[in-house]
């Protein structure tokens, strides 16, 4: 399973962890991802999709199917 929200597109981010002597290492930044349970009043079923908690907090204020609409996305495409 990809660390990918499958609503936003966010995926990890690389850049360097720099210390106090300026060694550089490589270092991943993995996006707030969560595994959820949404219900979907349209098709009158719950769906389990991964996703960031950004795009979660944006699900919950507009709901999934218009959100998706939004983006244009359909439910097969987003589900885990």
């Amino acid at each position: 399973m990809s660390r990918k929200c499958k609503l936003t597109g966010k995926k990890p981010l690389v850049g360097n962890k720099v210390s106090h002597s300026r060694n550089r290492t490589k270092t991943r930044q993995a996006p707030n991802l969560k595994r959820k349970r949404i219900y979907v009043p349209e098709e009158d079923r719950w769906v389990r999709v991964q996703l960031s908690a950004r795009a979660l907090r944006t699900v919950s204020k507009k709901g999934l199917m218009p959100y998706l609409n939004d983006q244009g996305l359909e439910l097969k495409d987003v589900l885990a």
